[in-house]
């Protein structure tokens, strides 16, 4: 947050930003409904990146399912982030947990940036179903799922919801579906070109997955 305000010309130390972050209250975490239920007939993969150094752009991307509380009732989103640089590639809501928008989020990415080496998922069933894993086959990306229970092996995706969450749906609580999409779309546009990360080096998504693109080296060089 420091590191952002500096970017837009506002220089104020971490101890105010901390104070007012605990006034407002950004740090609770709700409970969520289960997005990542599994179905006993579907092929489970195993986990592809358990001690792989992940350094390029579109070397993995990963994805997951989250919900949105609004001022009734609540929509499921799914995004695709790119690992090295956690750019949000693309993005869907829905009101049911059918496959069908987690598919059309990831044509709409390799539509847009081409495809990764490997795409890295939950074991939900919106992600094991042939309707997606069939697209991952097609385009000859290999299949990478983590383990049951095992969140941390997704954890990009998982901060990504808190950023979400916490530093937009729940300041900005939508009466709709049509509301909620207007907002995500500001909120990614927001997190994808102006919302800078420490670890890569206070640079933003964009900044960092676009020079690596361009550069075709890992994103450390």
């Amino acid at each position: 947050m420091q590191a952002m305000l500096a970017r837009e010309g506002v220089r104020v130390g971490r101890r105010r930003i901390r104070r007012l972050m605990r006034t407002l209250g950004l740090w609770p975490v709700t409970p969520k409904p289960d997005t990542s239920r599994a179905h006993p007939e579907h092929q489970i993969y195993p986990y592809l990146l358990r001690g792989l150094a992940i350094e390029r752009a579109d070397q993995v991307w990963a994805s997951d399912i989250t919900y949105l509380p609004m001022q009734r009732g609540f929509l499921y989103l799914v995004a695709i982030l790119d690992w090295a640089t956690r750019k949000v590639l693309a993005w869907r809501l829905s009101n049911t947990l059918t496959s069908d928008f987690c598919v059309g989020a990831l044509e709409e990415a390799l539509a847009r940036h081409g495809r990764p080496e490997i795409f890295n998922t939950d074991q939900g069933s919106q992600f094991t179903s042939a309707a997606f894993t069939d697209v991952l086959k097609a385009h000859d990306i290999r299949i990478s799922m983590d383990g049951r229970g095992r969140c941390h092996d997704n954890i990009f995706v998982e901060r990504l919801w808190w950023t979400v969450k916490h530093e937009w749906v729940y300041l900005r609580p939508a009466a709709n579906g049509v509301e909620q999409q207007r907002s995500l779309a500001a909120f990614f546009d927001w997190y994808n070109q102006r919302r800078p990360h420490q670890s890569l080096n206070w640079r933003t998504p964009d900044e960092a997955y676009f020079a690596a693109r361009a550069a075709n080296q890992p994103l450390a060089a």
